[in-house]
């Protein structure tokens, strides 16, 4: 691991916090992710499953996790699989947990190798009533590929066709919404190591670096310090930040450019997402900064506006009008366009086509109930923008902010982000 050891009260007390969400003799099984092939014999480096490391910080392949709280015999209640290990996995692949390392690293007492899951399956089947199953429920997933979880869900059914199922994902989704403390540390880290890339990255830019070589500068930074990429960089000069999704990042940065940066970084799973708006030469100009002071104050206005009890659409709302204001002081709109528009089709939407923020924790676009109020220990993302096509340019800021019963936290206010301070962080000796 990258990464330090966790404190495993934090697994413990979540499995816990799904047991009193389960039906009376409900068993609930979670499996951990596929390590997907590439081309060739070539593999992809497991990502684990978040639920499954939200339950038992386990970060190995064909692990599976068996909760069943009413379960008659105590030593059936939380049943942890792992693969078996071997001399030639040792040599092959390297260390593997054992037996007793995961009793530490989970807090689950009772370990088994694989080879016992079909028996144990089988018995605890035959005694329990609900069957919780787990899938990806987020909705803006794309679902083209079948997963463990899908595979383990068609076997189960077909051999036990009488049982009745459940959706494990509607409570965890509630549950992992609400961060612990001990989360929010791990979060802190991923915004700290975050901070170290983007001044690395501020202080080495200068007209003519490639976009390539920051995306380099981040790496650099990100993995000595024990993370990694949160999500695949945007590092985007000049037009190539009207991309929302621009991911090339193979372009020289021009001088009197604007560079969008969305990076950051994740540390034990846990992630942070970040953009900045930095001008190449290191000074914006008259236009560039009266854009970058408008999203800006936005983004204030938002962040303000994270508070117990709202929804996020009227959040969503608030944050549309105050882009709609800031455009018409910006010129960019006009006093008739908006009085005229489609309400389907609002003026900002030319300038504006996102929304301003999502939650954010094991997964960058993080599972939660985004339909119901916002509730205290919320991870939200706040990132207005302004995307300027005819102009040449985009400004997007990013924060990432904890919602609590006194008001929202930026967990990122610590990173240079007044014009003054970007500035003077790039005037720096390089």
């Amino acid at each position: 691991m990258r990464y330090g050891p966790i404190n495993p009260n934090l697994f413990t007390l979540n499995r816990a916090r799904l047991a009193k969400l389960l039906l009376p003799n409900s068993l609930a099984v979670v499996n951990a992710n596929d390590i997907l092939p590439t081309n060739a014999d070539g593999s992809l480096r497991l990502r684990q499953n978040a639920d499954l490391f939200y339950l038992t910080g386990v970060d190995q392949e064909e692990s599976i996790l068996l909760v069943y709280p009413d379960a008659d015999d105590e030593k059936f209640r939380e049943i942890l699989f792992l693969r078996e290990t071997s001399e030639l996995i040792a040599i092959w692949e390297g260390h593997k947990l054992t037996k007793s390392e995961a009793r530490e690293r989970t807090g689950i007492q009772r370990v088994e190798w694989l080879s016992e899951f079909p028996g144990i399956f089988r018995r605890l089947m035959c005694e329990c009533e609900h069957v919780y199953l787990n899938t990806n429920e987020h909705k803006r997933a794309a679902v083209d590929v079948e997963s463990r979880d899908l595979r383990f869900i068609q076997q189960t059914q077909e051999i036990y066709p009488l049982h009745d199922y459940q959706r494990l994902a509607r409570h965890l989704h509630t549950l992992r919404a609400v961060k612990s403390e001990e989360e929010i540390r791990l979060l802190r880290t991923a915004c700290d190591i975050t901070d170290a890339g983007f001044q690395r990255v501020a202080r080495y830019l200068r007209p003519g670096v490639n976009e390539t070589e920051l995306e380099a500068e981040f790496a650099h930074e990100f993995i000595r310090r024990g993370g990694d990429f949160a999500y695949n960089p945007i590092i985007a000069s000049g037009k190539n930040a009207c991309v929302l999704h621009y991911i090339a990042n193979d372009q020289p940065c021009a001088d009197g450019d604007l560079l969008l940066l969305d990076v950051a970084a994740s540390y034990a799973n846990y992630n942070a997402d970040l953009t900045r708006t930095i001008p190449v030469n290191g000074k914006f100009t008259p236009r560039q900064k009266q854009v970058y002071e408008a999203v800006l104050r936005v983004l204030r206005a938002c962040t303000a506006g994270l508070t117990v009890g709202r929804l996020l659409k009227d959040w969503q709302r608030d944050a549309e009008r105050f882009i709609e204001t800031e455009l018409l002081g910006l010129g960019l709109l006009t006093p008739e366009q908006v009085k005229a528009q489609d309400p389907d089709r609002p003026a900002f939407k030319k300038y504006f086509m996102h929304g301003v923020g999502h939650p954010l924790g094991l997964d960058v676009h993080d599972v939660g109930q985004t339909t119901r109020p916002i509730a205290a220990g919320w991870v939200m993302t706040v990132e207005p923008a302004i995307y300027i096509r005819d102009e040449g340019f985009a400004v997007r800021l990013e924060n990432d902010v904890i919602v609590t019963d006194q008001g929202p936290v930026d967990l990122m206010a610590h990173i240079p982000i007044e014009v003054a301070d970007i500035e003077r962080l790039m005037a720096r000796p390089k």
